[in-house]
């Protein structure tokens, strides 16, 4: 097709200086130029359901902080389950997988044995330098050592919940150093980038070799973004550009909502694209439906992407966003644990 164009303009000259033009009004009318973004929020797609989660000592409440691959006709889905239980074995990463979205509900829900401590906020890809998937997750086990921090576990086989490796740290997060949270990890040619929040308005770097990963020589955590901005950093490459993206979530008042911030590299600088309670990447501001939607806070989303494998590309001519959603009524009862979080979808449109 580029090919033809060519040869056409070469014939009809005046066809390049009118293909030209459009291109760039087209550039100048992209909401990835302009920051302007405007979403549709389908029904919620996914919550706790007694009878189909695993068995509990307590009754679960939320289903939280997804992150999702499509891989051979399916979707593959893990997340942070939370039950009323106090101490150990109150967060877990589940696993379901189901063909469409509309039968997410109905699909059987698997916990990982990973550890009985804390572990939860996965994030999932394919590594092809050694053909394995991996989890990255933030967890804790006393049996083991093994202090709270970022982690991870691979397994070659993404949809049999019972083979991941138990999880190993990425690093060893320094004695008297805080670790942060929402562990993310994305790759480009020569490196594996790790980004990660820490509740203070802060988005941390580390990166170490591909041929390194995951257990290399990561360098020293450094601040690359500073702004008001609250946690789950995800960043993503923007399929066919030299240009990154991270959606990160923001707080107003007692709602959750969405920033997006856009960089050339994983370790910046970035720039503000949607930043903004004014011009926000999603809240309640920019959800042409929301007068019809049952969420008013939209936290920990997750873009769906083109591909599953470690570079994390996303088509920015198609975005879809998995996101936990709750109602003020559900995000202001008790503390934050008791919050029942549901998953559902946004879908990018053009401007009402």
């Amino acid at each position: 097709m580029i090919q033809k164009k060519i040869v056409i303009a070469s014939v009809v000259g005046y066809c390049t200086l009118a293909f030209s033009l459009n291109s760039v009004v087209d550039a100048q009318d992209s909401v990835w130029e302009t920051g302007k973004f405007h979403w549709k929020v389908g029904p919620p797609i996914l919550s706790v359901s007694q009878e189909r989660l695993p068995n509990s000592e307590a009754p679960w409440v939320a289903v939280k902080d997804p992150s999702v691959v499509r891989f051979d006709g399916e979707w593959h889905l893990f997340c942070t389950l939370r039950n009323q239980k106090t101490g150990k074995g109150r967060i877990r990463i589940g696993y379901c997988n189901f063909d469409k979205w509309s039968e997410a509900n109905q699909a059987d829900w698997h916990l990982l044995d990973l550890t009985l401590d804390y572990h939860g906020a996965p994030q999932i890809f394919f590594f092809e330098p050694d053909q394995r998937w991996y989890l990255i997750y933030q967890a804790a086990d006393e049996s083991r050592g093994l202090r709270y921090g970022p982690c991870y576990s691979n397994t070659a086989t993404i949809d049999d919940p019972t083979s991941w490796s138990k999880p190993e740290p990425l690093y060893v997060v320094p004695e008297g150093k805080k670790a942060g949270l929402d562990y993310w990890v994305i790759c480009d040619q020569t490196h594996a980038h790790l980004l990660f929040t820490s509740l203070d308005g802060r988005i941390w770097h580390s990166q170490t070799a591909l041929n390194r990963f995951p257990q290399g020589d990561w360098t020293t955590q450094q601040v690359v973004l500073e702004a008001d901005l609250f946690e789950a950093s995800h960043t993503y490459k923007m399929l066919g550009q030299d240009q990154f993206l991270t959606l990160v979530e923001a707080q107003d008042g007692r709602r959750r909502y969405f920033k997006f911030f856009t960089a050339i590299h994983p370790a910046g600088p970035w720039r503000p694209l949607a930043a903004t309670r004014g011009n926000p990447a999603v809240s309640v501001n920019n959800v042409v439906n929301q007068d019809q939607s049952w969420a008013t806070s939209y936290s920990h989303g997750e873009i769906l992407r083109s591909g599953y494998n470690q570079h994390l590309e996303i088509d920015p001519k198609s975005v879809q966003l998995i996101f936990q959603g709750a109602n003020d009524q559900e995000y202001q009862r008790g503390q934050y644990g008791d919050i029942t979080w549901q998953l559902g979808l946004l879908q990018l449109v053009d401007a009402p």
